[in-house]
């Protein structure tokens, strides 16, 4: 049930990612670091159903992190890609080549391999509120570092540091969803009584604010790469440092589990980086996804640009 849940989770965050950034890419460059973008995107309906797909995930993903681990769910979310090549193929009728094939099936195994080999198991359960004191200051550091270097540079480079602060902003939000759910299986009136929850709404909001932006600010080759890698690693960082999930790294299987997250995340870096996924055709620079979208007539799907 909890593989389930993270992939479903995972098919609705590849469609999400489709539908929220045809929802931002025209808005002024003036909107960026603005709620004014927020603005811009809740005028769009293709926005809004990315939104509702966003909330479908939020909750699958919650469901399968009550049952599971952080550091056993965060990294199956990494499949978003291989779902995002199956709609941009299945939907939108692009063209699957060798190194979208590879590339899935690189994501996959390593995946397989990481989870096979790390058999992650419950540690501590309860983190100490110190404990959480900790874990929320590095992730806020890291979050106003990456920020700060997005305020400058090219495109490119604004919208990966964009995305490594939403990443850890989803990663530290998915920490909180886990404790979260955890009181409302013993008690659902009791979750307004745990600052968890507080704490959830604000780096919940936070991490699609700065989501929205890193889709804004450059190609979807930056911040769906940056999104999709950093959000697992820093998820098992937290799930270790704050929950003390067990990972075996003993003998031979340390060593294993790294060369499989290795490979899991050169299967996702292929994956972004090619045309089909970053929806960049040639020397045109174009958003293949919204010309596809326009030429379906999606609703308020923007013309190509990018």
């Amino acid at each position: 049930m909890i593989f389930v849940l993270a992939l479903g989770a995972s098919l609705a965050n590849a469609l999400t990612s489709i539908f929220q950034r045809m929802g931002v890419e025209d808005a002024p460059a003036s909107t960026t670091l603005r709620l004014g973008l927020l603005a811009y995107a809740l005028r769009r309906k293709v926005w809004l159903l990315g939104f509702a797909l966003m909330i479908v995930s939020f909750g699958l993903q919650a469901g399968a992190l009550h049952l599971g681990r952080l550091s056993e769910v965060q990294p199956i979310l990494t499949t978003e890609l291989v779902f995002l090549v199956i709609v941009l193929a299945a939907w939108f009728g692009f063209p699957v080549t060798r190194r979208e094939l590879l590339g899935c099936l690189a994501v996959t195994a390593g995946l397989a391999g990481f989870l096979y080999f790390a058999h992650p198991a419950y540690g501590t359960g309860q983190p100490t509120l110190w404990a959480w004191i900790v874990t929320g200051v590095a992730c806020s550091v890291g979050i106003v570092v990456t920020v700060a270097a997005a305020t400058r540079g090219p495109a490119w480079w604004r919208a990966a540091m964009f995305g490594t602060a939403a990443a850890v902003s989803f990663a530290f939000t998915s920490a909180l969803t886990k404790a979260v759910t955890g009181f409302a299986a013993h008690d659902a009136a009791s979750i307004f009584r745990h600052w968890q929850t507080y704490a959830l709404a604000a780096f919940g909001g936070l991490a699609v604010f700065l989501a929205q932006n890193a889709f804004h600010a450059g190609p979807i080759v930056a911040s769906q790469s940056t999104i999709v890698l950093v959000d697992p690693l820093a998820s098992i960082l937290i799930g270790v440092g704050l929950f003390g999930d067990d990972l075996r790294t003993n003998w031979p299987w340390g060593p294993l589990e790294a060369l499989s997250l290795l490979l899991m995340f050169i299967g996702a870096f292929w994956l972004t980086h090619s045309p089909l996924v970053s929806g960049i055709k040639g020397s045109e620079d174009r958003d293949l996804v919204s010309h596809r979208a326009s030429a379906s007539r999606m609703p308020d799907a923007p013309p190509s640009s990018c």
